[in-house]
């Protein structure tokens, strides 16, 4: 019997790739795509931009991972064979959390982008054909072939997440919309300068304009 082919992994989070595999480094870092959109994405939303879409997107997400760990402990479906090779398999695999976050993300930021809510760029559907939905379906296949979950969980974790994600921006944007400006004046509103600009058309030229505009007044002026 052969040996074994020894795996590598991403130290980031253990992502593990048969050495040598030069698909399998490239789909092991694309399903560390999640990651970098939480941190790097939804954490630097709330840290330089303080947007209610954006935090219920991000709270969206949240709520999905919820529903993700809730039907994963009451189904209890086993990971493939595959992932016992790969010593990572101390949870359940129906539905694959990764797709159903990815698909969960895509699914919402097209609707952002097609109904232009809370963009800083109206026009930038280009960026859901070329980046996003491709990076979706990536992040699905990367989860298969690298032996984490079979197709059919990949594809009950995407479908949830179309679902949930259409179904969070409805309910946003439905029922949540109309309490953004109670929020802004809130505490927590107030204390984190959080707010609300979807209402606004060009989210970039008013910020600009202002900002030249908030150089004539006095009280703008930094202190020297």
């Amino acid at each position: 019997m052969a040996n074994p082919v020894p795996l590598k992994a991403v130290s980031l989070t253990h992502v593990r790739y048969q050495r040598g595999d030069q698909l399998g480094h490239f789909l092991a870092w694309i399903s560390l795509v999640p990651v970098f959109i939480s941190l790097g994405g939804f954490v630097s939303h709330f840290i330089f931009r303080r947007e209610l879409q954006g935090m219920f997107f991000a709270l969206g997400l949240l709520i999905s991972q919820f529903v993700n760990e809730l039907i994963k402990t009451s189904v209890q479906q086993a990971r493939p064979e595959t992932c016992a090779l790969l010593e990572m398999c101390d949870s359940h695999g129906w539905p694959s959390s990764h797709s159903q976050y990815m698909f969960f993300f895509a699914v919402y930021f097209t609707l952002l982008t097609h109904y232009k809510i809370g963009a800083l760029f109206r026009k930038q559907m280009w960026i859901v054909g070329l980046v996003v939905w491709p990076l979706a379906v990536l992040t699905m296949y990367s989860r298969v072939y690298l032996g984490y979950h079979t197709v059919a969980q990949v594809f009950a974790g995407a479908a949830l997440g179309v679902v949930l994600g259409g179904g969070w921006f409805w309910v946003v944007n439905n029922f949540l919309w109309c309490h953004f400006p109670a929020i802004e004046e809130s505490v927590f509103g107030r204390f984190f300068y959080v707010k609300d600009t979807s209402h606004i058309p060009n989210v970039l030229r008013f910020e600009y304009d202002n900002a030249r505009a908030a150089r004539k007044h006095v009280s703008y002026k930094r202190s020297e």
